[in-house]
Protein backbone atom coordinates (compact mmCIF):
# COMPACT_ATOMS: atom_id res chain seq x y z
CA UNK A 1 0.00 0.00 0.00
CA UNK A 2 1.60 3.38 -1.24
CA UNK A 3 1.86 5.87 1.11
CA UNK A 4 -0.70 8.66 -0.74
CA UNK A 5 -3.36 5.91 0.27
CA UNK A 6 -2.31 5.63 4.04
CA UNK A 7 -2.08 9.67 3.81
CA UNK A 8 -5.31 10.32 2.60
CA UNK A 9 -7.05 7.82 5.11
CA UNK A 10 -5.37 8.92 7.74
CA UNK A 11 -6.41 12.86 6.88
CA UNK A 12 -10.23 11.34 6.54
CA UNK A 13 -9.97 10.29 9.96
CA UNK A 14 -8.31 13.47 11.29
CA UNK A 15 -11.22 14.97 9.78
CA UNK A 16 -14.13 12.76 11.18
CA UNK A 17 -12.29 13.63 14.56
CA UNK A 18 -12.15 16.80 14.96
CA UNK A 19 -15.81 16.92 12.82
CA UNK A 20 -16.98 14.95 15.58
CA UNK A 21 -15.07 16.47 18.41
CA UNK A 22 -17.10 19.91 17.28
CA UNK A 23 -20.37 18.62 17.53
CA UNK A 24 -19.80 16.78 20.84
CA UNK A 25 -17.61 20.38 22.34
CA UNK A 26 -20.91 22.44 21.34
CA UNK A 27 -21.74 23.17 17.71
CA UNK A 28 -25.62 23.14 18.19
CA UNK A 29 -25.47 27.01 18.63
CA UNK A 30 -25.09 26.94 22.01
CA UNK A 31 -21.52 28.00 21.86
CA UNK A 32 -20.22 31.55 21.36
CA UNK A 33 -19.94 32.72 18.25
CA UNK A 34 -16.01 32.86 18.26
CA UNK A 35 -15.75 29.65 19.21
CA UNK A 36 -18.45 28.32 16.45
CA UNK A 37 -16.57 30.49 13.64
CA UNK A 38 -13.38 28.71 15.14
CA UNK A 39 -14.71 25.20 14.83
CA UNK A 40 -16.15 25.81 11.23
CA UNK A 41 -13.01 27.31 10.14
CA UNK A 42 -11.10 23.91 11.35
CA UNK A 43 -13.60 21.89 9.42
CA UNK A 44 -13.45 23.57 6.42
CA UNK A 45 -9.67 23.57 6.08
CA UNK A 46 -9.74 19.77 7.32
CA UNK A 47 -12.15 19.64 4.14
CA UNK A 48 -9.57 21.72 2.05
CA UNK A 49 -6.52 19.59 2.89
CA UNK A 50 -8.67 16.22 1.78
CA UNK A 51 -9.52 17.79 -1.19
CA UNK A 52 -5.86 18.98 -2.33
CA UNK A 53 -3.76 17.48 -5.00
CA UNK A 54 -0.92 15.70 -3.66
CA UNK A 55 2.71 16.39 -4.19
CA UNK A 56 6.00 14.44 -3.24
CA UNK A 57 9.25 16.50 -2.91
CA UNK A 58 12.41 14.46 -3.16
CA UNK A 59 15.21 16.97 -1.62
CA UNK A 60 18.55 15.82 -0.26
CA UNK A 61 18.94 16.36 3.55
CA UNK A 62 21.75 18.70 3.57
CA UNK A 63 19.30 21.60 1.57
CA UNK A 64 17.10 23.85 3.03
CA UNK A 65 15.79 25.57 0.18
CA UNK A 66 14.18 22.81 -0.53
CA UNK A 67 12.00 22.71 2.35
CA UNK A 68 11.34 26.64 1.52
CA UNK A 69 9.96 25.56 -2.01
CA UNK A 70 7.89 22.67 -0.17
CA UNK A 71 6.21 25.62 2.40
CA UNK A 72 5.35 27.69 -1.01
CA UNK A 73 3.43 24.34 -2.43
CA UNK A 74 1.54 23.84 1.05
CA UNK A 75 1.00 27.45 0.94
CA UNK A 76 -0.58 27.50 -2.50
CA UNK A 77 -2.92 24.38 -0.98
CA UNK A 78 -0.67 21.49 -2.30
CA UNK A 79 -0.60 18.28 0.22
CA UNK A 80 2.98 18.12 0.44
CA UNK A 81 4.85 15.26 1.59
CA UNK A 82 8.65 15.77 1.91
CA UNK A 83 10.82 12.62 1.39
CA UNK A 84 14.97 13.00 1.91
CA UNK A 85 16.89 11.37 -0.64
CA UNK A 86 20.78 10.90 -0.26
CA UNK A 87 20.94 9.52 -3.99
CA UNK A 88 18.95 12.80 -5.72
CA UNK A 89 20.78 11.89 -8.97
CA UNK A 90 18.97 8.29 -9.31
CA UNK A 91 15.58 9.96 -7.98
CA UNK A 92 16.33 12.55 -11.52
CA UNK A 93 17.06 9.44 -13.70
CA UNK A 94 14.11 7.60 -12.59
CA UNK A 95 12.04 10.49 -13.58
CA UNK A 96 14.14 11.20 -16.78
CA UNK A 97 15.05 15.23 -15.66
CA UNK A 98 17.43 16.19 -18.40
CA UNK A 99 21.27 16.68 -16.97
CA UNK A 100 21.11 20.41 -18.25
CA UNK A 101 17.78 20.82 -16.23
CA UNK A 102 18.69 19.78 -13.06
CA UNK A 103 18.10 21.35 -9.68
CA UNK A 104 18.99 20.46 -6.04
CA UNK A 105 15.13 18.99 -5.40
CA UNK A 106 12.31 16.68 -7.47
CA UNK A 107 8.67 17.40 -7.03
CA UNK A 108 5.90 14.03 -8.35
CA UNK A 109 2.05 15.55 -8.36
CA UNK A 110 -0.14 14.95 -11.28
CA UNK A 111 2.10 12.77 -12.81
CA UNK A 112 4.60 15.02 -14.04
CA UNK A 113 7.97 15.75 -12.59
CA UNK A 114 8.79 19.02 -11.27
CA UNK A 115 12.39 20.21 -11.01
CA UNK A 116 13.51 23.05 -9.06
CA UNK A 117 12.75 26.05 -7.83
CA UNK A 118 9.57 26.13 -10.24
CA UNK A 119 6.82 29.16 -9.62
CA UNK A 120 3.42 27.75 -8.93
CA UNK A 121 1.89 29.35 -11.55
CA UNK A 122 3.58 27.42 -13.49
CA UNK A 123 2.41 23.95 -11.89
CA UNK A 124 -1.12 25.17 -11.65
CA UNK A 125 -0.82 25.72 -15.62
CA UNK A 126 0.75 22.24 -15.83
CA UNK A 127 -1.42 20.53 -14.12
CA UNK A 128 -4.87 22.58 -15.70
CA UNK A 129 -3.40 21.67 -19.08
CA UNK A 130 -1.68 18.38 -18.80
CA UNK A 131 0.25 18.41 -22.13
CA UNK A 132 0.58 14.74 -22.65
CA UNK A 133 3.99 15.02 -24.86
CA UNK A 134 5.31 16.48 -21.35
CA UNK A 135 7.40 14.70 -18.51
CA UNK A 136 7.84 17.72 -16.44
CA UNK A 137 8.85 21.32 -15.70
CA UNK A 138 12.19 22.18 -14.28
CA UNK A 139 14.01 25.78 -13.50
CA UNK A 140 17.67 24.86 -13.90
CA UNK A 141 20.23 25.68 -11.25
CA UNK A 142 19.20 27.98 -8.00
CA UNK A 143 18.97 31.15 -9.70
CA UNK A 144 17.96 34.14 -6.57
CA UNK A 145 15.05 35.10 -6.44
CA UNK A 146 13.04 31.95 -7.67
CA UNK A 147 10.79 30.84 -5.16
CA UNK A 148 12.78 29.38 -2.36
CA UNK A 149 15.57 31.17 -3.14
CA UNK A 150 14.77 34.38 -2.10
CA UNK A 151 17.32 36.88 -0.60
CA UNK A 152 17.49 38.89 2.11
CA UNK A 153 18.90 42.21 -0.21
CA UNK A 154 16.00 41.49 -2.40
CA UNK A 155 18.24 40.24 -5.42
CA UNK A 156 17.14 38.14 -8.24
CA UNK A 157 18.58 36.45 -11.08
CA UNK A 158 16.67 35.92 -14.39
CA UNK A 159 15.52 32.33 -14.92
CA UNK A 160 13.53 30.14 -17.23
CA UNK A 161 10.86 27.45 -17.16
CA UNK A 162 11.51 24.85 -19.17
CA UNK A 163 9.62 21.78 -20.30
CA UNK A 164 11.17 18.18 -20.81
CA UNK A 165 9.11 15.60 -22.64
CA UNK A 166 8.80 12.37 -23.09
CA UNK A 167 10.95 12.04 -26.23
CA UNK A 168 13.77 14.13 -24.48
CA UNK A 169 13.03 17.03 -26.19
CA UNK A 170 13.40 20.70 -24.17
CA UNK A 171 11.30 23.85 -24.80
CA UNK A 172 10.47 26.96 -22.44
CA UNK A 173 7.10 26.59 -20.57
CA UNK A 174 4.87 29.73 -20.26
CA UNK A 175 2.59 30.20 -17.50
Amino acid sequence: MGMASQYNRRTIIQFFAVAGGAALAGCDGKSPPAEQDAKATAIRSLAKMTDAVPMLVYRDPECGCCVAWADIARAEGYRVTVEERRDMPAVKARYRVPGQLASCHTALVGGYAIEGHVPMRHVAKLLRDKPAAVQGIAVPGMPRGSPGMEMPDGSTDAFDVMAFGKDGSIAQFRA
